[in-house]
């Protein structure tokens, strides 16, 4: 389904992303992890048109999205859900999620999605007249996650959806993560806790300073003697 060749991105001088290349098939669930400044969240910004490529180029369902208007990739069908969860504070949960559905014009297939959304995160519900802004960090990672959703999305861009939040919280997510991708979406996981991110993934990456330096089966991954010591803390 998305297919990275050659991507590089820089931020000035800065090297950020160094001609990596991977993909992603469609259905699975795969992990990019590695440590901070490791160039993750370029690699992310860049498929979703949020940053411009230096080179390389993006193919997602056989069509070259490298350059096109970062306004149309939503409609191509990727949502990124970006790290620090990006809600409106000053809109209401509904409201927020009536903005992930602003590509669909019929009324009624919003609100399936709705109920949809609800269905994985019953908080929401509970809190849809409520003010974004005032949502605990937990409930607003929900309602990230839940406004991409409202887009009908191909394919889910996942940044960190785990950062800041306390581990029950974590779990909750995490819960959500793995049955969205059990009903079919195709899923692109950074995730500070590598455990996790390979736990709920098929396969991984791990970069470095802006370079892919191993792949392989999540599963495989987890037993690797490096990785071990050098994402997973033993």
């Amino acid at each position: 389904m998305l297919e990275v060749t050659g991507l590089h991105v820089a931020y000035g001088g800065i090297q950020a992303v160094r001609s990596i290349t991977f993909h992603v098939n469609e259905g699975e669930t795969v992990a990019l992890i590695g440590a901070n400044g490791a160039g993750k969240t370029s690699t992310l910004k860049a498929i979703a048109r949020v940053l411009d490529a230096v080179g390389g180029d993006v193919h997602f369902c056989g069509e070259d999205i490298t350059r096109i208007a970062p306004h149309h990739i939503i409609r191509k069908g990727i949502a990124l859900v970006p790290e620090g969860r990006g809600v409106f504070p000053r809109l209401t949960v509904l409201e927020n999620l009536h903005m992930g559905a602003y590509i669909h014009n019929a009324a009624v297939d919003v609100e399936k999605d709705l109920k949809m959304v609800y269905g994985y995160f019953p908080r929401l519900k509970e809190r849809e007249s409520q003010l974004a802004g005032t949502l605990s960090g937990g409930e607003q990672q929900m309602l990230a996650i839940g406004r991409a959703l409202m887009s009908r999305p191909k394919m889910l861009l996942l940044d960190e959806p785990s950062m800041g939040l306390a581990p029950i919280m974590v779990q909750k997510i995490f819960e959500v993560v793995r049955a969205v991708a059990a009903d079919g979406m195709t899923i692109l996981l950074i995730e500070q806790n590598a455990r996790l991110a390979l736990q709920s993934s098929q396969r991984g990456y791990v970069m470095e300073s802006g370079e892919i330096t191993f792949n392989g089966e999540s599963a495989m991954l987890l037993d690797d003697p490096k990785v071990r010591a050098a994402y997973l803390g033993e």
